[in-house]
């Protein structure tokens, strides 16, 4: 019985492909969001030592990036109809 379009291998392809893409142009975004953030520190207090750079890096981009894996998840799992064989499973 198959559940939802993850079980069949060329949707499953086809699916984390595009979660793949999904994070790859979000991880752009964030290394832009990273220098500009950066740039702009660095105009607002000057120089910053690696832990301030380190802090940007880890704080800004792992809270986008954490941000962008969850939501595409969930598109994951919305749009391959594994949300409506949770709905259809009787235990």
């Amino acid at each position: 019985m198959q559940l939802s379009a993850l079980d069949k291998p060329d949707a499953a392809a086809f699916a984390w492909a595009r979660f793949r893409r999904i994070l790859g142009g979000m991880a752009v975004g964030t290394g832009i969001f990273i220098a500009l953030a950066i740039w702009a520190l660095e105009m607002a207090y000057g120089p910053l030592s690696w832990v301030a750079i380190l802090a940007v890096i880890g704080g800004g981009g792992g809270s986008i990036m954490l941000g962008a894996v969850l939501m595409g998840l969930s598109f994951l799992s919305s749009g391959t109809g594994h949300d409506e064989a949770v709905e259809r499973f009787d235990g």
